[in-house]
């Protein structure tokens, strides 16, 4: 049995190759006589494919519309049911583990899809609570999370900052009105009136003794006095010394008296401004109160905000003299740090980190185009400030979790791992179900200052990954925690399979496309084309390719040069044409192959036989362009120890799928032709003028023709190419790019004259997969190009030398004039060789001896 092909994934013949650059061999071999060159005309004719096999053609009267504008455009994806319900699945799903990768081919309207499917499912649920951030009074640096019903986080914001402007305005009022300055000269009246009384009744009680008090700039100084007037020192000197003793003793009884009320001008200083402080508070109070009454009352049922602002009350009426402090003050702050408010009133204001300004609008479906780590978790922002970094409270951002948080978060994944610190991040904000933004810093243990910890969110979102399938199975093997926290796999298809119903939904799509990007309605001639070219992207004549932005990056292009032509619809022929441009702005390498073949630089021959040679096919896939590329392999065989040399594998040029296709090559010679005997055999296969990597095991059936042609001696014909993978029973197996293929052989032979002798062998099984260009399929039925399907390495060979294969008849022996005896006959003279050469000297005597 052939072996299955399945679409969407290349066979593992043509893994990242059957890729050489370039290749072809030596013509000619070793052989010295040769037989006859086959004939060129005499190929099997039921081998050869019609033309109609070449290319499923769409009829566009059976799409049953003139124009895309007669029918409503597709809802949603066509095609893509399993990947959906995986999606409404996950969706449903209340788990933090149950997340959603979305996989398959960059192209598929992955992202589309999903954002349409979720807008329906986000619309039903309720729409999350608000988070804010605000000032907490105990730990200034660990700011408190507040939640909100949705739609109240901005409300609560300019309330405060309402209630802040209307204190910067009554508070200096206020204070600098009749009634506070009265009242505040009435307490200091009255303790200036205390000290003042003292120091009077003191300089009474002095004066009474004959003793001065006089004020001198360092402080008090108590002198002697006579008739009003002070005693003069050299007068104070000639005193009795009585008089003077008794002086003294009254000064420094005095001097006693006037310390200890210098020692309770602080206290009462104190007492001052301990009234003072209480009429403020009073009077601030009531300010405060009044200013912050409207917020209360509009957030009332809100027990958290209703705690924060006896808190913001309490901070306002201690620090109301913020309010009243003039500007010049040496004890103000410095500027502020991002607004024009005074940053010492910031931490009575609302950061809003989340707010859901339409409550009506349901669950959040938030896309994050830039992944990295502050954009997922948050950050803390900081300001620049005389030489240091500041922050605080207001300079919190949220990321990307936040915003999708009570909904869904889209994510690319690849973007996201790429992004250092990020893919863990994410994941253990889901392992443990809440938002704690941190520095990097924090996390690799680098930061040792004290910086903001804001108080994490609950979590509650569900995230989507998109990504290629290589990435998903990549992830899923190389990290443990990614199966446990992504349990839902939607799988997009590359392809549909092809049926009336499935056109028509195609057709639907295309409609969708023209709405989308406000385009030409296409004829229905113009989508015919239009799913021929998607059979022809998904390499498969029975499917069509949902690769959705491809298909309208050529709608879009068709309508370009539609508008060029001052045409209303975009017709087939604009297809094609931009078919044709978008292959043409990227066919340079192609060409440059191309013409060095054709200026003989690669050497490959499209006419005559040769023996040991064949023309291999391989493809070259650069971004989204990829062609056929031929390349010439020869093989060359002698006696040997039964090693088949791949000189690509001994030159390390040689992937090992290639080597696997050699080892199976080996292995069916031996079980066709050494059954009995030895396989004495040593032979050299290469890619000609290959100078890249060369993998895959596509080319193993030509490698087998050319090793066949070697022993047997004959001929292949080199205007035929060959393509197609073997087993060990010689069945020719399916593989991929088979149009790419035949159109690069193609294209080399038009280029020399097509004569009708040319073609291409191709897999039975790959005939299900063809759809050629028009001028391929038009010189197929012209008869000036032929193309053959074969199932077995038996029919490939009479197809290139012109023989019979040959089975073996009743006596076991091949068909004698066949490849297959011919074969035969080499292998066993080399086993018959080889047993020479084993038999020793003495055995050689014994055999002597006995003749005689």
């Amino acid at each position: 049995m052939l072996k299955k092909w399945l679409r969407g994934e290349k066979p593992a013949s043509d893994v990242t190759a059957d890729l050489p650059p370039a290749a072809s061999a030596a013509a000619g071999d070793q052989q010295a006589e040769t037989p006859k060159a086959p004939d060129e005309k005499s190929d099997t004719a039921s081998s050869r494919l019609m033309a109609e096999a070449l290319r499923r053609i769409v009829d566009p009267a059976r799409l049953g519309f003139a124009t895309t504008a007669d029918i409503d455009p597709a809802g949603g994806l066509i095609g893509q049911d399993r990947a959906l319900d995986a999606i409404a699945f996950g969706s449903e799903m209340g788990s933090l583990d149950f997340n959603i990768f979305v996989l398959g081919p960059p192209a598929a309207g992955k992202t589309t899809a999903v954002l349409t499917y979720l807008a329906g499912v986000a619309r039903a649920r309720p729409t999350p609570p608000d988070w804010v951030y605000v000032h907490n009074f105990e730990t200034p640096h660990e700011p408190h999370a507040m939640r909100l019903p949705a739609g109240r986080a901005r409300v609560f914001a300019k309330a405060m900052l309402a209630a802040i402007d209307e204190l910067t305005a009554t508070v200096p009022a206020v204070f600098e009105g009749d009634d506070y300055q009265s009242r505040r000269r009435a307490i200091d009246t009255e303790f200036r009136a205390l000290q003042e009384d003292a120091f009077a009744a003191l300089t009474r009680k002095a004066e009474q003794q004959n003793i001065t008090i006089l004020r001198t700039p360092t402080g008090f100084v108590m002198a002697p006095m006579h008739d009003g007037e002070v005693v003069k020192p050299e007068t104070f000197a000639a005193l009795p010394v009585s008089y003077r003793e008794d002086v003294a003793t009254r000064i420094d009884t005095l001097q006693k008296e006037l310390g200890e009320l210098i020692e309770a001008a602080p206290r009462a200083e104190k007492e001052r401004r301990l009234r003072v402080g209480a009429l403020n508070e009073d009077v601030a109070r009531g300010l405060v109160s009044n200013a912050l009454t409207p917020v209360r009352a509009a957030h009332g049922d809100l027990d958290e905000v209703l705690a924060h602002l006896e808190a913001v009350e309490a901070g306002l009426i201690a620090d109301v003299a913020l309010f009243i402090r003039p500007a010049g003050d040496g004890e103000s702050l410095p500027e502020p740090l991002d607004t024009a408010r005074d940053p010492r009133l910031r931490r009575f204001l609302v950061n809003v980190a989340v707010a859901h300004d339409d409550t009506s609008a349901g669950a959040p479906v938030h896309e994050e185009l830039n992944p990295i780590y502050p954009n997922i978790v948050g950050r803390i922002e900081h300001k620049a400030r005389m030489g240091a970094l500041l922050t605080d409270f207001m300079l919190i951002s949220a990321g990307a979790l936040h915003r999708a948080n009570g909904g869904f978060l889209l994510i690319d994944a690849r973007k996201l791992l790429t992004a250092p610190l990020a893919w863990e991040a994410l994941k253990r904000a889901l392992k443990s179900g809440e938002i704690r933004i941190e520095q990097p810093s924090e996390m690799m243990g680098l930061l040792t200052t004290e910086t903001l910890q804001p108080e994490p969110i609950p979590l509650d979102v569900k995230v989507i990954l998109f990504g290629e399938r290589d990435l998903y199975y990549s992830l899923a093997q190389a990290d443990p925690e990614f199966a446990r926290l992504f349990k839902v796999q939607a799988d997009f298809d590359d392809a549909m399979a092809r049926s009336e119903e499935n056109d028509r939904a195609f057709a639907g799509l295309v409609a969708s496309i023209v709405t989308r990007h406000r385009l030409k309605p296409v004829t229905a001639a113009g989508v015919a084309r239009l799913i021929e070219e998607g059979a022809r992207m998904a390499s498969d004549r029975d499917k069509v390719s949902l690769e959705i932005g491809r298909i309208a990056d050529i709608v879009r292009e068709a309508d370009h040069l539609a508008g060029k032509s001052d045409r209303d619809t975009i017709d087939a022929a604009d297809i094609a044409a931009a078919v044709a441009a978008r292959r043409q702005r990227a066919d340079r390498l192609r060409e440059r192959a191309q013409e060095a073949i054709a200026r003989g630089i690669v050497l490959i021959d499209t006419e005559g036989a040769k023996v040991g040679q064949i023309n291999g096919l391989s493809v070259l896939e650069l971004g989204e362009l990829s062609f056929g590329h031929p390349g010439r392999i020869s093989a060359r065989v002698r006696f040997g120890s039964g090693r088949v040399t791949d000189i690509e594998r001994e030159a390390k040029t040689g992937g090992p799928l290639h080597s696997k296709g050699v080892m199976i090559l080996w292995g069916f010679l031996a079980g066709r032709y050494a059954l009995e005997q030895p396989l004495a055999l040593a032979a050299s296969l290469v890619f000609e003028q290959s100078y890249g990597g060369v993998d895959g095991d596509s080319a193993s059936s030509a490698e087998l023709y050319a090793l066949l042609s070697a022993l047997s001696e004959v001929a292949i014909r080199q205007g035929l190419a060959v393509t197609g993978s073997i087993n060990q029973w010689g069945e020719v197996q399916a593989i991929g790019g088979v149009n790419e293929k035949i159109e690069g052989f193609f294209d080399i032979c038009a280029a020399r004259g097509l004569d009708g002798t040319q073609g291409v062998l191709i897999p039975e099984a790959n005939v299900q997969h063809l759809m050629l260009r028009d001028d391929v399929v038009e010189a197929v039925r012209a008869g000036r190009f032929s193309i053959h399907s074969v199932a077995t390495v038996d029919q490939g060979i009479e197809l290139l030398t012109g023989m019979p294969a040959g089975e073996r008849g009743s006596d076991g022996a091949f068909l004698a004039a066949s490849i297959n005896r011919l074969v035969e006959d080499k292998l066993l003279g080399y086993a018959r060789q080889a047993r020479e050469l084993a038999r020793t000297p003495r055995d050689a005597a014994t055999d002597k001896g006995g003749s005689a």
